[in-house]
């Protein structure tokens, strides 16, 4: 098994910690790992990405030009990135932002909202929860049990009561990505 991912968007939307915890989940579950951010100068509102290797193989290389799953959360990165599915890939986008969302016919396409779900109920900073259980429904590379215990092991102490509110937004993204016909 080897799973080639990018999951690009804005900064500030989690995306980095995203990869973090995926990366780190893998390596809890003894695979081979790979974890390449990619972000502009700017702090919060600039594009945002990072690649993830999960294999039960050496990796050769961490540098990719085509991704077996592509998460896309703003229009920037759909245009930039939609093209470097492998075909018989995953799309995975939020539709928040997209005002055109991807045609590829050779790939699986899934929506997720996670962005309106987290402004619904209040709490925007678990979107990237949200991502990762989407992630992981249509993609289970790692078990939920390491990702709980790679976010324990991400968090500062200090926010380990955030650990419930984390883990019921990866059940919910699990719930809520659709794939598309």
């Amino acid at each position: 098994m080897k799973k080639e991912i990018i999951v690009a968007g804005f900064g500030g939307q989690g995306i980095l910690s995203l990869g973090k915890i995926l990366a780190h989940a893998g390596l809890i579950e003894g695979k081979e790992v790979t974890w390449m951010p990619s972000y502009g100068p700017e702090q919060r509102g600039g594009t945002a990405n990072v690649t993830v290797i999960l294999s039960d193989d050496r990796i050769s290389s961490p540098v990719l030009n085509t991704y077996d799953v592509v998460v896309i959360l703003n229009q920037p990165s759909l245009e930039r990135f939609e093209s470097q599915v492998k075909p018989g890939g995953i799309i995975i986008y939020d539709g928040y932002g997209i005002h055109r969302p991807p045609t590829r016919k050779d790939v699986s396409i899934y929506r997720i909202d996670a962005m309106d779900v987290a402004i619904e109920s209040g709490n925007s900073k678990v979107f990237n929860m949200m991502v990762l259980g989407g992630i992981l429904k249509v993609c289970p590379i790692v078990k939920t049990e390491s990702i709980i215990h790679s976010l324990k092991e991400s968090l500062p102490e200090r926010l380990h009561k955030l650990l419930p509110e984390n883990e019921k937004a990866i059940h919910t993204g699990m719930e809520i990505i659709k794939k598309e016909e």
